[in-house]
């Protein structure tokens, strides 16, 4: 699949590939689409819906800029902001435990690909591991800082995309594995790692000394666990030396992707040393943005917006699974958590039943989806020639509102019911 376009002049520059929300939008555009347009259905999206939901706290629509805010943050973060971040997370997750998170465990930035940026670019050389299939953006940035050494982990379908502790162990100790990235819950499968297997994590990457890249942009997106909130910090012992490093935001968990603002929490000399990334990669997130953020990063508030979220999107979960079933495909598991269903499309009829001829015809139809390939994470691009893992997948997001959800099965069911021909679907690509 091509992931860009350019021109075959001569060039400083390399090509960078569009992520995977980038390329099918870019594509989309093309076929006419416009964010502010309501005849299209995006579930290709990787945000939320960002309006008022019932039981949520109430959404920001107004900013005050103070003189100050004018002026360059600090490149870790305003003061107050960090350690609202850091008594959130104290309050949620730590309560009675002796260790407790400081202004000076957290470091904020402007958006969560900065903060996993700083973090890539601060890694000394290592063997990082990464599973496959996990987050678009991943790629680019274990490719961009070449310091350490990306070594994929491949995630088996058939078993529903479980990993063991003992093969979390066996890759760990027998490919000698420094740190391992991963979003959690994952972004495309939906996967999530929950209570006490995920303190097992933290207490086998606490024993074999591997530092725990958490990206948990979508904690707040969890339907199968009794607590709306969850997040790695609840099982750290000692928030200095425990290898955990956790990302969030307000993009997705508090439903304002806008704003570009998110944070790391992990021990000090990582925060200093992502700090220090920061001072020559982007130089420091928005002040007048974080200065408002500090309002919203409260226990109550965070509670509040996790549970609105679990009954809204808990429906619109249900409603996008039983529609895409009831058109043939197939889901090797269920999301436990994010806002998205990653189906696999082998039983659609043909072109349908790949990703990328899914995608084609879907435009056909105004609704948007992402392909598979895009989330088999290859950084350097070193598996050229052979078919992707993941040619028969595709991610449908839910992150909408219902409406549009749909509005979109509608669409589909009359596609698949209706295919274009071979040479039509391969005239549109």
């Amino acid at each position: 699949m091509a992931r860009s376009d350019h021109s075959e002049r001569p060039s400083a520059f390399r090509p960078v590939p569009r992520t995977g929300v980038i390329y099918v939008t870019t594509e989309a555009q093309r076929a006419g689409f416009r964010l502010d347009d309501p005849a299209w259905c995006n579930l290709g999206q990787g945000q939320p819906e960002t309006g008022p939901l019932e039981g949520a706290p109430p959404r920001v629509t107004k900013l005050e800029i103070a003189p100050l805010d004018q002026e360059y943050a600090p490149v870790a973060g305003l003061w107050e902001a960090r350690e609202a971040v850091a008594g959130m997370y104290n309050d949620l997750f730590r309560r009675g435990m002796p260790s407790r998170y400081s202004a000076e465990n957290v470091a904020l930035s402007g958006g969560g690909r900065v903060s996993i940026m700083r973090a890539c670019a601060a890694i000394g050389q290592i063997h990082l591991g990464h599973f496959l299939p996990d987050y678009t953006a991943y790629e680019e940035l274990l490719d961009t800082f070449r310091r350490f050494t990306p070594i994929p982990i491949l995630l088996d379908h058939e078993r529903g995309y479980d990993f063991s502790l003992t093969e979390l162990r066996r890759e760990i100790a027998g490919r000698g594995l420094g740190a391992l990235l991963l979003s959690n819950p994952c972004n495309p499968t939906g996967k999530a790692i929950l209570g006490p297997e995920l303190e097992a994590w933290v207490s086998t990457a606490r024993e074999l000394d591997c530092t725990l890249l958490l990206d948990e942009f979508y904690s707040h997106y969890v339907y199968r666990s009794t607590e709306p909130l969850m997040s790695a910090a609840a099982f750290v012992e000692d928030v200095e030396r425990d290898p955990v490093v956790i990302f969030d935001g307000l993009t997705k968990n508090w439903r304002y992707p806008g704003w570009r603002t998110s944070w790391t929490v992990g021990p000090r000399h990582v925060i200093d040393a992502l700090a220090s990334a920061g001072s020559f990669l982007d130089g420091g997130g928005s002040r007048p943005l974080q200065h408002a953020a500090a309002t919203l990063l409260t226990a109550e508030h965070a509670r509040a917006e996790a549970e609105a979220i679990r009954r809204a999107f808990g429906r619109k979960r249900t409603r996008l699974l039983d529609g895409l079933r009831a058109l043939g495909v197939r889901f090797e598991r269920e999301p436990d958590g994010t806002f998205y269903a990653w189906g696999n499309l082998e039983n659609l009829p043909a072109p349908l039943n790949t990703g990328e001829g899914f995608f084609r015809a879907a435009l056909e139809r105004k609704v948007i989806i992402v392909p598979g390939a895009f989330f088999d994470v290859d950084p350097g691009q070193r598996r050229v020639g052979r078919a992707s893992r993941f040619l028969h997948h595709a991610r449908f997001s839910f992150g909408p509102s219902e409406s549009v959800l749909t509005t979109a099965l509608e669409r589909l069911a009359e596609l698949v019911k209706n295919p274009p021909s071979a040479a039509t679907a391969r005239a549109a690509i």
